[in-house]
């Protein structure tokens, strides 16, 4: 019975140029609802997007076909353009580079949360503390 079976699953960071916290608590949903659609639109499923002023965290799920590095940049370039219109943010810019981790599916539920919980976590740890423990 010839079949192909995938489970690629990734937690991705990265965040705002400098580290500027250019995302009030008011626009996130709006964002995060933004960055999930363009992962749907390069045939990923978003299990969570979440994140603070300065970075997002996205936990993705992606076809076998698809280059993670070819789906950052789209994420990359069509929302840096819409934060630009829609915010009336025309200084924004996203960092270079990103961190991708990834996880298995029994992960995802405790790992949805995490990103879902990303202002509780920076209550107590800087944005470069959190990083610098996931690699």
């Amino acid at each position: 019975m010839p079949s192909t079976h995938t489970s690629l699953h990734y937690h991705l960071v990265f965040s705002t140029k400098h580290r500027e916290p250019w995302f009030a608590p008011s626009c996130r949903p709006r964002l995060h609802a933004y960055l999930g659609g363009i992962v749907k639109g390069q045939d990923g499923h978003p299990h969570a997007v979440g994140g603070t002023g300065d970075h997002v965290h996205l936990l993705v799920g992606v076809p076998p076909t698809h280059r993670l590095s070819d789906l950052l940049r789209e994420v990359k370039a069509e929302s840096s353009a819409w934060i630009k219109t829609e915010f009336e943010l025309p200084g924004f810019a996203w960092q270079e580079g990103y961190g991708a981790f990834t996880l298995g599916a029994p992960d995802l539920d405790a790992a949805s949360r995490y990103v879902l919980d990303q202002e509780n976590h920076h209550r107590n740890r800087s944005f470069q503390e959190e990083y610098v423990a996931m690699l």
